[in-house]
């Protein structure tokens, strides 16, 4: 019996266990396609950019490891990631730091940065079927320091804003150029290592900071606004916290990024999301593993990742959701990390897929909570995993473990001579 064929036949099996639940297995698949994951591109060269290589990495951020093979040009890094996203189901995007521009050798300031830094990013985006998303760069400069948007300083506070307005034309102009609303992503790394002796006087100059580069509308992209819990050398305050955005967002109808690794380690970030879809026009999701940390593991298949895309569906969100990925794991085959993140993402949402929500509603409008827990935990151990080697099968990609040959030879004949 070939591999199709037992691939086929436990797609059958797994049909007939979900249909006795009422879940429509076709359905689901059908749904994933709406699932487009906004690929980082700093896992590819850890977090180093274009704008100054060998650079050290500020801002309260940390890549752990030294395996060999890092992206270290803009060809390279356009290579690995079409090679991660060739094993990895579906049409995704790439979400870019302002860090990563095609500046062709010259030295363009963050306070300088233009569209034109980023029209082969557009194309070459177009040519490989990907939309693009971006973020503003607030660390690794000479002015980062320990405060950017809320600095004090108006020379300093003042360049910040001019970079964050230019990242927000070049945002609008990425989404006019794919005809797709490009995510704008404001992540700042502002704090400090001891309490402040005023914890409003940040705060309020950060909104304030917030309200002029917000001034001008777009049309074609989304702003985003992220907080943070700490990071490494700014433990004790942190101006833009998940509080401050949330009240920034609901009043000023901003979209809210949840980072799975910027909140407390027992902290529930899908309990979050019925809360935000209230209050806020949407969600951007930055899925990570924090690990003690804010570490920025790879993401694997765990409670955290499956309550969050149970969450999302329960809610009936999927247009209200953007699903970007944030992680860089130095430690192990780049290219690999890029594909077990995704993949175990994908893996998330299509579980929620398959969960029999009409049962498991009726059995809670009822009290019988007994059904509904005993339902909860039988649906661990349906045939879910015959589904995905499905889709996988669907989309051409490898099925189950059989993309990890195809990871070490592209390290084999690629990365592995990089020096």
């Amino acid at each position: 019996m070939t591999t199709e064929n037992n691939i086929n036949k436990a797609f059958e099996i797994a049909k007939e266990r979900y249909a006795a639940l009422g879940v429509d297995v076709n359905a689901a698949l059908e749904n994933m396609k709406k699932i487009s994951l906004s690929m980082h591109c700093w896992q590819a060269d850890d977090v180093s950019g274009f704008e100054n290589q060998g650079g050290d990495l500020t801002g309260g951020i940390q890549v752990t490891g030294n395996y060999p093979g890092r992206a270290r040009t803009i060809d390279e890094l356009r290579a690995d990631v079409s090679k991660a996203a060739s094993l990895i189901a579906g049409s995704h995007r790439l979400s870019l730091h302002e860090i990563y521009g095609d500046f062709q050798g010259k030295n363009v300031d963050r306070n300088e940065v233009e569209p034109v830094h980023f029209q082969s990013w557009m194309e070459w985006a177009k040519e490989n079927g990907m939309k693009l998303d971006f973020n503003s760069t607030s660390f690794s400069h000479p002015k980062s320091g320990d405060l950017t948007l809320s600095n004090p300083d108006d020379s300093i506070r003042n360049f910040w804003i001019e970079h964050t307005k230019r990242c927000r034309k070049i945002s609008e102009e990425m989404g006019k150029f794919q005809n797709d609303p490009c995510m704008m992503n404001l992540w700042i790394h502002d704090g400090s290592k001891e309490v402040p002796a005023n914890r409003l006087k940040y705060r309020a100059i950060l909104e304030k900071s917030l309200d002029e580069i917000f001034a001008t509308e777009y049309k074609n992209m989304k702003d985003c606004i992220e907080a943070k819990l700490f990071g490494i050398g700014l433990e004790s305050y942190t101006v833009g916290s998940y509080d401050f955005y949330l009240g920034y967002g609901a009043k000023k109808n901003k979209i809210v990024t949840l980072d799975t690794g910027h909140f407390h380690l027992t902290e529930s970030v899908a309990d979050k999301v019925s809360s935000l879809l209230l209050f806020t026009p949407e969600i951007m999701l930055h899925v990570s593993r924090p690990i003690r940390w804010d570490s920025d593991h790879v993401v694997i298949l765990n409670d955290d990742v499956m309550d969050l895309a149970r969450e999302i569906i329960r809610s009936n969100a999927l247009d209200r959701v953007h699903i970007g990925l944030d992680y860089f794991d130095a430690t192990i085959n780049r290219i690999g990390a890029y594909v077990v993140g995704c993949r175990a993402t994908q893996k998330a949402f299509l579980l929620a897929l398959l969960e029999p929500a009409a049962k498991l509603q009726e059995y809670e409008a009822n009290g019988q909570y007994f059904e509904r827990l005993a339902l909860q935990e039988e649906l661990k151990s349906l045939p879910w995993h015959a589904v995905w080697d499905m889709y996988c099968a669907q989309n051409d990609v490898p099925v189950g473990e059989s993309y990890m040959k195809e990871v070490q030879q592209y390290e084999k004949d690629v990365t592995s001579k990089r020096n």
